[in-house]
């Protein structure tokens, strides 16, 4: 692991996005609360939020880190039959969180995959990335347009 202990404690936060694709009456199971699995959104949130709080646990040599806050939103498109998914994930702490933000991300949409894979196996989880930091030594990052 690098060694993060001479490095000041700051206030720390990562924004992490990703989508996932579907057919339409996916999504309008999923919006609808037809899911035979259950409140879909509901638990990829907890599901992202859990995630978080183990990903020193899944990715090797990445600092365990206290957070102190973790959020996780959807944003439903009809339009085009996609949810994505944003969480920000918050520490104050020696490094950054952007690692805890994009692993919920990618639990998340998994969850969401996971619990509508019976009825669409097409669905497609893509543009993983981190959106925004802020704090840490290297400053501030927005990433670009795409």
């Amino acid at each position: 692991m690098v060694d993060v202990g001479a490095k000041a404690a700051t206030h720390r936060v990562a924004v992490a996005a990703g989508r996932i694709t579907m057919q339409p009456a996916t999504l309008a199971m999923i919006v609808d609360g037809r899911a035979k699995k259950g409140d879909v959104l509901g638990i990829a949130r907890i599901a992202a939020i859990q995630a978080s709080k183990r990903t020193s646990d899944l990715i090797p040599l990445c600092h365990p880190l206290a957070l102190t806050r973790v959020n996780a939103d959807f944003d439903v498109d009809g339009a085009n039959a996609a949810i994505t998914l944003t969480v920000t994930c918050e520490t104050v702490g020696p490094t950054g969180v952007e690692m805890e933000a994009l692993t919920a991300v990618s639990v998340g949409l998994l969850t969401i995959y996971d619990m509508c894979k019976a009825v669409d196996r097409g669905m497609a989880i893509a543009g993983v990335q981190l959106v925004a930091k802020r704090g840490g030594k290297s400053g501030d990052y927005v990433a670009p347009a795409r």
